[in-house]
């Protein structure tokens, strides 16, 4: 497992796509980058560190440096590679990775969390044939991207980085809705739960269309959001809608009702009303102080 602080960029340093119709073997080398392969089609051998790895169609290896690396038996292979140095990564060790992709996933309830790291896996298989699609049209993407030098290199860095976070995601997913049991699963549909909360929590969020949604018994999603992050669905979504509200009242000069509206508390009465429940104070309140700070 290695760590990665996500404020950092990554510093591309060479990246491409092979396609080896002919059985090869990989060269012995040892280099200060890390280097990422994802495997299209065949199988790549590789050995590191004294330790051997089998990759296989939509598998991903993530090479640390300083560490001996080489081929361990021919093999025709289509793959992608990025040779990267990235100065907020480094290798972990002794973390439970069930655990880990538990309070990952569901880091949305923490309140004014300010870790930036990421954690992401030496080896993973992308966990279906949608999440494969997904990533070789990404990578295909950011291949365009790079060939066109200078210009987008730092555009590319930062996709780059949205790549290696989509690749944790997927791996974290894949461990809790397989080999994590049945607490794990109703877990990872609250995870789910959250980001269709985050992505629309201006709209009117009603438990029919979230039964529509999720295809669930709505007592039963709201019974295990309660249980997993301490706030029925309702709440939740009125949290982030607040959340939302304090940094428009921060950042602008919107009057309360445009606020109210653009956070999907259209009511004034109601907005204040929440507002208040959840800050202590009233919107005029919090104004004045974040205005006098």
């Amino acid at each position: 497992m290695l760590k990665m602080n996500v404020d950092k960029v990554p510093k591309i340093m060479l990246m491409g796509f092979v396609s080896y119709t002919a059985p090869w073997i990989h060269f012995y080398r040892n280099t200060d980058e890390h280097i990422l392969y994802i495997v299209k089609n065949g199988e790549l051998h590789m050995r590191e560190n004294g330790r051997d790895y089998v990759l296989r169609r939509g598998d991903s290896l993530l090479l640390e440096p300083g560490l001996d690396h080489e081929g361990t038996k021919k093999a025709a292979c289509d793959y992608y590679y990025f040779h990267f140095k990235h100065p907020g990564m480094s290798a972990v060790e002794g973390l439970n990775p069930l655990e880990l992709a538990k309070s990952i996933l569901l880091e949305e309830q923490a309140e004014f969390e300010e870790d930036t790291s990421y954690y992401f896996p030496k080896l993973h298989r992308l966990s279906d044939k949608n999440s494969f699609s997904q990533m070789m049209h990404a990578l295909n993407e950011l291949l365009i991207l790079y060939r066109r030098k200078h210009y987008n290199r730092g555009l590319t860095a930062l996709r780059f980085s949205e790549l290696l976070i989509e690749l944790s995601r997927d791996y974290f997913l894949h461990k809790l809705r397989h080999e994590g049991g049945k607490g794990s699963k109703a877990v990872a549909k609250v995870h789910a739960l959250l980001d269709y909360i985050h992505q629309h929590y201006t709209e009117k969020i009603g438990s029919a269309m979230i039964e529509r949604e999720f295809e669930s018994n709505y007592d039963y999603l709201n019974r295990i959001f309660k249980e997993t992050t301490g706030y029925t669905i309702t709440r939740y979504v009125n949290k982030v809608r607040i959340q939302h509200a304090q940094e428009l009242i921060q950042a602008t000069h919107m009057s309360f009702g445009e606020i109210g509206y653009l956070t999907g508390l259209e009511d004034p009465y109601y907005f204040s009303k929440v507002f208040k429940q959840f800050t202590g104070v009233s919107p005029g309140q919090y104004y004045k102080q974040v205005r006098e700070l």
